[in-house]
């Protein structure tokens, strides 16, 4: 992976793995990645508590990995996943981050 390009950071995008559904859109670092195909729980760079954090770590909704998919240019990825507990991931308590729509007029 390409970690160059965003200060050792790639983004990852996060897709269910049956519905095909977009999730979220998180920050790696290598040592998330690496915490990610360890433990095969998504786990990513918080950039505003400068931390790794897995999701669902209170929550208990934590994203299972089904499978990684690398981009073309190695600097992103398409993490496929199964979501457990509620099944809720966006922090608002929506079963996605991708909730609302943007009109033309916003």
């Amino acid at each position: 992976m390409d970690f160059s390009k965003l200060d050792g950071l790639i983004p990852a995008v996060i897709q269910d793995a049956t519905s095909e559904e977009v999730l979220m859109v998180g920050f790696m670092n290598q040592e998330a990645l690496d915490r990610t195909r360890e433990t095969g729980f998504a786990t990513f760079f918080s950039r505003t508590r400068n931390k790794l954090w897995m999701k669902g770590e209170t929550s208990g909704n934590t994203l299972a990995v089904q499978q990684l998919l690398v981009d073309c240019d190695d600097d992103t990825l398409l993490v496929k996943v199964t979501r457990n507990g509620e099944g809720n991931v966006c922090h608002t308590g929506e079963r996605t981050c991708f909730y609302r729509e943007l009109g033309t007029e916003d």
